[in-house]
């Protein structure tokens, strides 16, 4: 959990995923919205990957990234249950 909340602490990554919210994208895709090296969006898209927030599919000489909405749902439930457990120990 600690990996994902680094991973979404980057204000790139998440406009990353703000991207890939919209439709699935090759890497180079992604590149051409930012003003940083490609390299640099590579790296920013291997992390993205190793915490399972996105997911990577080569398709002939091109790398595309979608959106796994599965590691949100999981994040999004264990903060709800942080809410529900501090609204029951506060009756």
């Amino acid at each position: 959990m600690n990996l994902l909340f680094k991973a979404l602490n980057d204000p790139t990554r998440r406009e990353i995923l703000e991207l890939l919210k919209e439709k699935d994208l090759t890497a180079g895709e992604i590149a051409d919205q930012f003003n940083i090296s490609k390299p640099s969006i590579s790296h920013h898209l291997d992390l993205l990957r190793q915490v399972g927030l996105v997911v990577s599919v080569k398709e002939g000489q091109f790398m595309f990234y979608s959106l796994n909405t599965t590691v949100m749902d999981e994040m999004l439930k264990w903060i709800i249950s942080l809410q529900s457990q501090k609204n029951n120990s506060s009756k």
